[in-house]
């Protein structure tokens, strides 16, 4: 009798344990962070429509719920072989890493509202920006060759840095960011490749002698401290001389042989970029978050490994280490599951000229309404070569809005719940009057963002100010 009555009192008391850890749980989603029942339900639909999303979509991936209705655990499957160690503790690639999705939906919606080039307007605009900011960019790392002459300094980095930003959220439509991964040459992607409107390259990645795997086509190009070092060998990759070099980094001997030793014709410019989240890092990452950034939709080619992973190759070279590209795999696993975006349009044509979502004919005349659902990001490979490939349980839009919503509470980002782009803003600076930036026929989309920020230019912050932009809006 008293084994029973023990037996019940550890079942009560786990059972008390464990609503006393559901309701301190919860009390950390709503208490401190105020959020609504509405929150909290978009946050629970976003995580159980995710879970389905990596499951069908993942090729053996699996997602599980992490410590609240933010954090997930994607795990490879069992027999999947690691081989990247770690170079200080000599650890092998783990199988199983933590996401926040909440700090994913709520820091993209606010990169693709952003620019992601540095400008003399950004740094203008923040407070000591030259004294400060500029200074710190160009002075990184105790081991090079720093910046003596301040004011010398100051001078070479305005050389490559625009007044305003030079692309625009929406600018362009369908865009293509190429990895280096060694998949590639498994499957003749370059002809799909060269059929986006904008293709962007990492570092010294090659186009001669691999075009029927990667394309031809070069629209811009990331590179690293060590490729932006190389930058004489970088501007032959591309014949056409017309390839956009984006910089990640700003170091002064860098700077110096850029601007000084190399004369090139190129475009050359900084990246600003804000940071997805603690899980991302590294050239790849930067070249999406710069798509995303300027382009409607964004297609991976050449970022990952399929099953039957051995170890991660380049498909022009030997491996570099540094590399970890099993939680990089599941990382771009979370942004497809992620990445949906909501296009509206109405337009007015003939039946024969005119395809959409939604038609009606008026009279002579085919109304063509679209409120469709288009991919963000989408991965190809090897094993998902086909473009037309659907992707199956992907959060709707509604669902990523709402949990957006409540995730900016949560995060207690600037402006968090609002739908006006400006209520993000923890820096407001009047834009001196000066001309619009000129570029021709731009996108409707990007004249239509134009509208939707008041035609304000708003830069990401870097996750400082509680992750909020700074804003450079129209004077008077």
């Amino acid at each position: 009798m008293r084994l029973l009555q023990f037996a019940f009192l550890v079942a009560l008391t786990s059972g008390l344990a464990a609503i006393l850890i559901y309701i301190t749980g919860l009390s950390s989603l709503y208490g401190s962070n105020r959020i609504s029942d509405e929150d909290f339900e978009a946050l629970l639909s976003l995580q159980s429509g995710f879970q389905k999303c990596v499951s069908a979509n993942g090729l053996g991936l699996q997602a599980v719920s992490g410590k609240d209705y933010c954090h997930v655990t994607i795990n490879f499957p069992s027999d999947t072989v690691p081989k990247w160690k770690d170079p200080n503790s000599g650890e092998l690639e783990g199988l199983s890493f933590e996401f926040d999705l909440c700090e994913a939906v709520a820091t993209w919606e606010r990169v693709r509202n952003s620019t992601t080039i540095l400008t003399k307007e950004f740094i203008d605009a923040l407070p000591n920006g030259w004294e400060e900011y500029a200074w710190r960019r160009i002075n990184k790392g105790i081991h090079l060759n720093r910046c003596q002459n301040k004011t010398l300094c100051l001078e070479k980095l305005s050389l490559v840095l625009p007044e305003t930003p030079p692309y625009f959220p929406r600018q362009f439509g369908r865009c293509a960011v190429i990895g280096n991964s060694g998949d590639l040459l498994k499957t003749r992607f370059g002809k799909e490749i060269d059929s986006y409107d904008v293709v962007i390259r990492e570092n010294g990645a090659p186009i001669q002698n691999y075009t029927e795997y990667v394309g031809k086509k070069s629209t811009f190009r990331l590179l690293n401290r060590g490729s932006a070092k190389a930058l004489d060998k970088v501007v032959e990759l591309d014949e056409t001389r017309k390839e956009a070099l984006l910089v990640k980094t700003t170091i002064h001997d860098i700077m110096s042989k850029m601007i000084r030793e190399i004369p090139i014709k190129n475009p050359v410019y900084l990246m600003l970029g804000a940071s997805f989240g603690s899980a991302a890092k590294g050239t790849g990452l930067k070249a999406l978050e710069f798509a995303l950034s300027i382009c409607d939709s964004v297609d991976m080619y050449g970022f990952t490994v399929d099953p039957g992973y051995k170890e991660w190759t380049r498909y022009f070279s030997e491996s570099r280490k540094g590399h970890t590209p099993l939680h990089g795999r599941a990382y771009y696993q979370m942004m497809e599951c992620l990445g949906v975006s909501l296009s509206l349009s109405l337009s007015i044509g003939t039946s024969n000229h005119y395809q959409a979502c939604g038609m009606s004919l008026v009279g002579k005349h085919l109304i063509s309404y679209a409120v469709c659902l288009v991919k963000l990001i989408k991965i190809h490979s090897p094993m998902r070569a086909n473009p037309n490939r659907v992707l199956k349980w992907v959060p709707s839009r509604s669902t990523i809005k709402a949990a957006r919503v409540a995730s900016e509470k949560l995060l207690r980002m600037v402006g968090a719940g609002s739908a006006d782009p400006l209520s993000a803003c923890s820096l407001i600076k009047n834009r001196d009057k000066r001309k619009p930036a000129s570029i021709p026929s731009l996108r409707k989309a990007a004249i239509d963002h134009q509208k939707y920020v008041k035609g304000a230019t708003l830069y990401p912050l870097e996750r400082s100010l509680g992750h909020g932009q700074l804003c450079t809006v129209q004077a008077g």
